[in-house]
């Protein structure tokens, strides 16, 4: 008889920390390694195209249905899958909720979960904590930019929107650049409750930082940094509202990461700036299923590149892949001090490339509640 017994475990968030979600340099690894399969084809995401972002389910503005949620900011549900060969050979998704409201109950605005499964048989291994995982995988795709792309010697990072993915990122470029001695953050105020727990956050995790500074501008964020982070959450539909950031800000040589909204002029993006997406293939399925112009709908530079194709004035070999570059099929730097803008796209992928390694340093561990499907099913 075949052994029809399913169990799996479940890992709370404090299980993840035990397992080592923290861990950001080698969460970067992790995440570098996936980029190169992920060039390879050693992976799949949904949709038609292989490499969709996701499926998510919003709200109405209105319903004639009281139990019915109503549209709001950032209010919606989505279902993120993904496989990863190489040594990570898994399944999973990531599921989670979002609502700005939850904010007011002390919650976090997203409420995630991943699932992994057993490539051949789709059996559960574990349902585990995503927060912190998401977080941290999230910081960790800028850092392997900026591990490539970064001076050597760079010292100094200017923040513009102090929140959680601008900490996990922050720990990424100190991972990766760990002689950073300056910080300039921008927050809606130098008074602002982000900015504040943002400089008291380098205080405590980075005290060998010497000048850490709240600035009034984005252009006092910017000028002279080697590296910019722009992590805000900006209202999508007007790209006008986006941040802004001129060229003449940027420090020749530098690199602006953008997991998040943010806007540069055209002639800057078309002929002179080094674009580069983490996995263009993403920007493509954007646009394919969002329909131009898809940069009204998500704010990331790369996807109005996408746009700018769309309108002939721009080409596909003006973008750069990181993973060509990580495979060495494109050079790391195309010419001496090119600003680089690094798209950062979020894809289930990543999620499952690190939750993978956590879920095995789990069983290693010994960490998480062993749960069971069934011993045998009722009706196979």
């Amino acid at each position: 008889m075949a052994d029809t017994n399913v169990d799996f475990i479940y890992l709370s968030e404090e299980d993840m920390i035990k397992a080592g979600v923290t861990d950001m340099a080698g969460c970067v690894e992790a995440i570098e390694e996936m980029f190169r399969l992920m060039k390879m084809g050693d992976y799949r995401m949904g949709g038609a195209n292989g490499n969709s972002h996701g499926v998510m389910m919003d709200f109405p503005d209105k319903s004639p249905f009281p139990n019915m949620p109503v549209n709001g900011p950032d209010r919606r549900f989505m279902a993120m899958p993904a496989y990863l060969g190489g040594k990570f050979d898994m399944v999973g998704m990531k599921w989670y909720g979002s609502n700005v409201e939850n904010k007011k109950k002390g919650l976090p605005r997203s409420i995630l979960m991943l699932t992994l499964n057993d490539k051949d048989t789709g059996a559960p291994l574990a349902y585990m904590s995503a927060n912190i995982l998401s977080a941290y995988r999230t910081g960790a795709v800028p850092g392997v930019g900026i591990k490539y792309f970064a001076r050597e010697d760079a010292k100094t990072v200017g923040i513009i929107g102090p929140g959680v993915m601008s900490k996990t990122a922050f720990h990424a470029i100190m991972a990766v650049r760990p002689g950073i001695e300056s910080v300039n953050i921008k927050g809606s105020s130098k008074t602002s409750k982000s900015a504040l727990a943002f400089k008291k956050f380098l205080e405590e995790s980075y005290p060998q930082i010497q000048t850490i500074t709240i600035v009034d501008t984005d252009e006092d964020a910017v000028r002279g940094c080697d590296i910019v982070s722009i992590a805000t959450s900006s209202p999508t539909g007007d790209p006008s509202a986006y941040p802004y950031i001129k060229e003449e800000w940027i420090k020749p040589g530098a690199v602006i990461s953008c997991p998040a909204s943010a806007r540069f002029d055209d002639d800057f993006i078309l002929n002179r700036a080094r674009n580069v997406a983490d996995n263009i293939m993403l920007y493509e399925a954007w646009e394919e299923e969002m329909g131009y112009p898809a940069y009204h709908t998500i704010p990331i530079p790369a996807v109005h590149c996408m746009d700018l194709i769309a309108e002939g004035k721009m080409t596909r070999d003006q973008i750069d892949d990181l993973g060509d570059m990580l495979l060495g099929k494109v050079p790391v730097h195309r010419k001496e001090n090119e600003i680089v803008i690094y798209s950062v796209g979020g894809m289930p992928i990543e999620d499952v490339a690190w939750g993978a390694i956590v879920y095995r340093n789990a069983l290693e561990k010994g960490l998480g509640v062993k749960l069971n499907l069934w011993e045998a099913p009722a009706l196979a």
